[in-house]
């Protein structure tokens, strides 16, 4: 399947993770494909992939990223917001400066890339922009108020900016994984006392019983990227395995199917 041939992505914390997934679907679907990374070191290059270094943090270098992936490609059509940073705690446990640092990276971070990005993606044929939501910014989750927050403004902000430039033929939506085997939850497992016990509460809390994958949320923004979802528009599009909307029974010997 080539239906995003002739298309042009950026994909930013692409080196890794899920980002480096969403690359490999859409490079694989037949799209050109720049990964904007802090460290591209990981990704993949190839004469359809190109990696460069990008903080959405800084505004100079999410332009500089940009005007380089068009210079490259000769067009911009879709952005996947991808970029990302956790959090733990509740609303107390950090500073004022944490919480400038994590919106600033998973909000203003993707507001920077999409600002960029505009001028193409109103000149574009298929604009579509797709922003790295989460199950934390519609489920209470302990222990994530910084990083809950952050990704509820995603949500928000997702549903605006679909509003403001539908208009224009840009569309604006999000996905919204359950909790995802990533690097970052990983890293997390790691530092947890007892990481078997721990994963296997991670797989417990999710209705069908696993973590989702890194893939399976790729597919997702394919989707909501592809030409072919032109009537999806500022949709926050849960990857969850029911988390958010299933209220599950567990099994009984002597219920009947």
């Amino acid at each position: 399947m080539k239906d995003f041939a002739g298309l042009v992505a950026v994909v930013t914390g692409g080196a890794s993770g899920i980002g480096a997934a969403v690359v490999t679907e859409l490079a694989g679907r037949g799209a050109k494909v720049a990964v904007l990374d802090r460290d591209p070191t990981g990704a993949t290059v190839s004469d359809d992939v190109i990696a460069l270094v990008c903080d959405v943090s800084d505004d100079a270098s999410v332009r500089a990223a940009v005007d380089r992936t068009v210079a490259q490609f000769g067009g911009l059509d879709i952005v996947v917001n991808n970029a990302g940073i956790g959090a733990q705690g509740a609303v107390g446990d950090n500073d004022d400066d944490e919480w400038h640092r994590v919106w600033d990276v998973n909000v203003v971070g993707a507001v920077r890339v999409t600002r960029a990005a505009l001028p193409h993606l109103r000149a574009s044929a298929h604009g579509a922009v797709v922003n790295m939501g989460s199950i934390a910014a519609t489920r209470g989750l302990p222990q994530r108020a910084l990083y809950s927050a952050s990704k509820g403004a995603v949500h928000a902000l997702t549903r605006a900016m679909a509003a403001d430039h539908m208009y224009e033929s840009v569309r604006v939506n999000a996905v919204a994984p359950g909790t995802a085997d990533t690097p970052w939850v990983a890293r997390l497992l790691a530092t947890a006392s007892d990481p078997e016990a721990e994963r296997a509460s991670l797989n417990a809390r999710q209705p069908h019983g696993r973590l989702v994958s890194a893939a399976e949320v790729a597919s997702a923004v394919a989707y909501l990227a592809s030409p072919g979802s032109g009537s999806t528009n500022g949709v926050c599009l849960a990857v969850d395995g029911g988390m958010d909307n299933l209220v599950p029974r567990p099994p009984s010997p002597n219920r009947q199917s």
